[in-house]
């Protein structure tokens, strides 16, 4: 995972096994932890005085804190991620669990790429993890030429409608530099789509010498139309759980961060652009934003891409406040974004069509 980060100072067996009940205890109730608390419920096998002094340096190294005046310590950002990172066991869903999880998804009649899957999808990472969550469409990675048209429509005025891989259509108005009947518009696009079909934009451009003039300008706007396609796809967003949890941040910021990242659909994307690997079912953990996202820094987000690589691949995730439970979000998005990959690669291997997602997103 992300949060693996050789800088965190290193702890020695006993301070592992005490920063982790306190991370246990305040993610079951975000409480401060006192060293009395740990000595009459955690079995340390050590002296209070031991613990309180062992807590000591945890505090000195910033993985604990004590806020305000208490007598207890709450967990910081890094003592969270060394958790994640070095100290969480596997809590894996247990097999009831993902049967039901599996039957669930098994029993929606419509496709992979359907609204009522990423509905389903994101209400059963919201409540399997006790958290929000959020869940993408797969679309295709690269936008490749399917076919273009060309109609004539008054003079010099023509209709280019190009239509790209995953269903997404684009128009554009163009004016030629003198009239051309719809008879050889046909013949120059007929001749564009058996040169082009299935090419990505730069594939499409090697193909240019092989054309006229119309068609080399048809074919490189096409080109330019797709690469745009490519670096400004939207993803649709199918959000649950949001308002269960508002109440379980420690503070108002933490929320309203939380509201932005489920409203704004723009800043969401960029979130996952910015943060997602291309690995496909790896489960990446973003505490307090990961000292880049200055706007989720009392966040936790827990991420994975499905799908299948170079084709097509969406997004499922969690996001709360950081004394979330993360074996249990961890286990579940890993299990809810596995399940959607073996569903897509599935569909992937029936029909000769690519699941578009959300067509008015890649347009």
């Amino acid at each position: 995972m992300n949060t693996d980060d050789p800088k965190l100072p290193e702890l020695t067996r006993r301070q592992e096994e005490i920063l982790s009940w306190i991370i246990r205890s305040y993610t079951r109730t975000p409480e401060p932890v006192s060293s009395k608390h740990l000595s009459e419920t955690a079995d340390l096998g050590v002296s209070p005085a031991t613990i309180r002094n062992e807590m000591a340096v945890l505090e000195d190294l910033g993985y604990i804190s004590a806020p305000h005046t208490s007598s207890g310590r709450v967990p910081t950002e890094n003592g969270y991620r060394y958790f994640v990172s070095r100290l969480l066991n596997a809590a894996d869903l247990t097999m009831g669990e993902q049967s039901r999880i599996a039957e669930k998804f098994l029993g929606q009649a419509s496709p992979l790429a359907s609204e009522q899957w990423m509905r389903q999808a994101a209400v059963i990472l919201a409540r399997t993890a006790n958290t929000a969550a959020l869940v993408t469409p797969p679309i295709a990675e690269t936008a490749r030429f399917k076919h273009v048209e060309l109609i004539a429509i008054q003079g010099r005025l023509v209709l280019m409608v190009l239509v790209v891989s995953g269903g997404a259509v684009h128009q554009q108005m163009l004016t030629l530099s003198e009239p051309i009947s719809q008879e050889r518009l046909a013949e120059s696009t007929a001749r564009i789509n058996a040169l082009c079909q299935g090419l990505n934009a730069n594939e499409m451009r090697m193909k240019f010498g092989h054309m006229q003039m119309l068609e080399r300008e048809v074919a490189e706007l096409g080109a330019d139309m797709m690469e745009k396609s490519d670096s400004d796809q939207v993803r649709q967003v199918y959000r649950e759980g949001l308002s269960d949890i508002i109440s379980t941040f420690e503070n108002n910021v933490g929320a309203q961060q939380a509201v932005r990242v489920f409203e704004e659909r723009a800043f969401l994307n960029m979130i996952l652009n910015d943060m997602l690997t291309p690995i496909i079912n790896h489960v990446q953990v973003f505490i307090g934003g990961d000292g880049r996202w200055e706007e989720l820094n009392h966040l936790t987000m827990i991420l994975s891409r499905y799908g299948i690589p170079g084709q097509a691949s969406g997004a499922v995730g969690v996001l709360g406040p950081m004394h979330m439970n993360y074996g249990r979000a961890i286990s579940t998005v890993r299990y809810v974004s596995t399940l959607m990959t073996n569903a897509l690669v599935t569909l992937y291997e029936s029909p000769d069509e690519l699941p578009s997602g959300d067509e008015n997103a890649q347009r």
